[in-house]
């Protein structure tokens, strides 16, 4: 969620951090960055306990990597804690899927403000198909689709979901691209061959353009390759939050530089 919400300020949008931290060094430290972008973390709570600390592992020829993570509970948001005034001032939300009750809540106030929300979804848990109904425009990790909707053609596993759910439906497939479901019409965009240095973060940064791309209007196609480019920007980078692009870098992606 850090990085989505950096790489949204760095494409100019104003942004507000709900969430919790540790009081250790590394929260602290992810306020400090989050801050130093320019989002708003008035809202942030701090626990007494340790933040939630990742080892990432990249593999040097390709890129691709391995998040080895723990997160105290004491990190998750209770109900009374989440600002409804927030959500409805919001033009669109984003959770994740970490803290479900929590994302859960929040969708569900959006929903009811006519706000849209869109979400991270990336594991399966009993609490899955509730988030996913929650939230208005569902973003899977291409490993989810089939395990919910028991289709492994992942066009058949959105139109499937379609039965159930009307709003925007996409699937991130890494190197592949990405796949969107428009009412009725798919969208497929390859995505952009790069020298991958990390992944780390791409998937964030897919998040946030397609955030940003959403807000701006563009046509689900413009919005595919936008959000592609970003993700592809953020690939040839080091670091997750380090590696965000700006704006002008995925225009400059876009226009072939």
């Amino acid at each position: 969620m850090a990085t989505a919400m950096a790489a949204c300020a760095g494409f100019g949008l104003r942004t507000a951090y709900l969430g919790a931290v540790g009081h250790d060094h590394n929260g602290r430290l992810i306020l400090s960055e989050l801050g130093e972008r320019g989002i708003d973390i008035s809202r942030v709570l701090t626990r007494e306990c340790a933040n939630r600390f990742a080892v990432i592992t990249v593999e040097e020829t390709s890129g691709e990597r391995i998040v080895l993570w723990d997160r105290d509970e004491r990190l998750n948001l209770g109900a009374a804690e989440i600002d409804a005034g927030l959500i409805a001032a919001a033009r669109m939300v984003h959770v994740d899927d970490e803290d479900q009750e929590a994302a859960i809540t929040v969708a569900t106030l959006a929903r009811n403000a006519g706000v849209p929300c869109c979400s991270d979804i990336d594991r399966i848990t009993t609490r899955t198909r509730d988030l996913v109904a929650a939230v208005s425009i569902p973003i899977f990790a291409q490993h989810v689709l089939p395990a919910i909707t028991g289709e492994d053609d992942l066009e058949r596993a959105l139109r499937a979901l379609r039965r159930s759910h009307a709003g925007v439906l996409c699937v991130t497939l890494g190197a592949a691209g990405a796949m969107m479901l428009v009412g009725d019409e798919c969208v497929r965009d390859p995505g952009f061959v790069v020298n991958a240095v990390d992944t780390t973060g791409a998937g964030d940064v897919f998040r946030a353009a397609f955030i940003y791309a959403t807000l701006n209007a563009y046509s689900p196609r413009d919005l595919m390759r936008f959000a592609n480019a970003a993700a592809a920007v953020s690939c040839t980078r080091a670091g997750a939050i380090a590696g965000v692009p700006s704006l002008k870098d995925v225009e400059a992606r876009l226009s072939g530089g």
